[in-house]
């Protein structure tokens, strides 16, 4: 007999079962969260199943086009647009769609009946990295809708939400295996895809990203960019730290999820600050609604810290669809102290 961990040797749980069993802790529960959630796995076996096969079906490279950041489109980018669109506009679970590829909200067609729910989700994350065979995934975030109209066509303001109304979140990530990692406020579960029989079995219950880490992540390339604090962050963590008594090692991979989901798993710190070269006009890359909600969602139920470095990133009022924020997450030891770093080498108001 294989010597498996106990957790695997004592119950095999599929995503679905995963998800009755959270259904049923819900009094007054409907099913319509369970059947939108059905929907999302579907797509993402499907995406998993192209993504594994890209390099022999001609599905590498660019399509010409440009998405709405002015960021070159790859082949799979589209394709996996298309089926998150196919699989989630027909259910009668939604009543609309946001996408990270999309410069406009994404309406349900007509023909196909309205639902309760919101869905806002980036189809594939680290798609710079999809020709090197390196971890990409789809990122997702889920809100009840708050427009007035139960059964209408929902709205920009149903899209604009601030993170803490998320009623779920998570992530797929296709990598050495097809990892789902999800949150509907109730912890942190991992479930992996097993193809001979085409199922996400749970695999990592209960996620709880380590109160303090070895590992920091961040595009050390942009170093030039930063502002003091994080200069002075950087430097402290590159020396032998008090708490951990050793310098921190860089792993950065350039893909989000790829970044984040070592960081739930290891602890530690990922970091993507603003851009400072114009003091006054400083600039964020990862949007709000796609990227950072949901990270910062899953991060904090795993019982992390997520923040832009002044402020909580689940409080933060989105200006508009598309809306970029500043990205720091983590355990609860290293966010803090770059929280103090920010504070103490903030700029301090000149009194007139």
């Amino acid at each position: 007999m294989e010597n498996f961990p106990p957790s695997r040797q004592s119950k095999l749980v599929t995503v679905q079962r995963h998800l009755m069993e959270e259904q049923s802790l819900h009094q007054g529960a409907t099913g319509q969260f369970t059947s939108l959630m059905w929907d999302l796995i579907l797509a993402f076996k499907i995406i998993s199943r192209e993504v594994n096969k890209a390099g022999l079906v001609e599905i590498l490279g660019l399509t010409g086009e440009e998405n709405v950041h002015g960021e070159q489109v790859k082949k799979l980018d589209a394709y996996a647009q298309d089926r998150m669109f196919k699989a989630m506009d027909h259910g009668g679970h939604l009543c609309v769609m946001g996408s990270e590829e999309e410069e406009e909200i994404i309406p349900i067609p007509p023909e196909f009946p309205k639902g309760a729910y919101v869905l806002l989700y980036d189809p594939l994350d680290g798609s710079s990295n999809i020709d090197f065979n390196i971890s990409i995934g789809t990122i997702f975030s889920v809100y009840k809708r708050v427009s007035i109209t139960p059964t209408g066509d929902g709205t920009l303001e149903d899209c604009t939400q601030i993170g803490l109304h998320q009623v779920a979140a998570g992530y797929c990530i296709y990598g050495s295996s097809t990892m789902l990692v999800y949150t509907t406020g109730r912890g942190v579960h991992g479930f992996t895809l097993d193809p001979s029989v085409g199922e996400f079995l749970l695999s990592h219950e209960n996620i709880r990203i380590p109160s303090a880490g070895k590992v920091y992540s961040i595009n050390e390339g942009n170093a030039l960019s930063w502002a003091p604090g994080t200069k002075a962050f950087m430097h402290h963590l590159k020396e032998t730290d008090a708490a951990t008594r050793r310098p921190y090692s860089l792993r950065y991979v350039g893909s989000l999820i790829a970044d984040v989901h070592r960081t739930l798993l290891q602890g530690g710190i990922f970091l993507y600050p603003e851009d400072t070269r114009d003091p006054d006009h400083p600039r964020s890359k990862l949007r709000l609604m796609y990227e950072a909600n949901p990270m910062a969602f899953l991060t904090e139920q795993a019982g992390g810290i997520a923040t832009t470095g002044t402020q909580r990133i689940l409080q933060v009022k989105p200006d508009g669809l598309h809306y970029k924020v500043p990205l720091v997450l983590g355990s609860p030891y290293e966010v803090q102290l770059y929280q103090k770093f920010i504070k103490d080498h903030s700029p301090v108001a000149t009194p007139h």
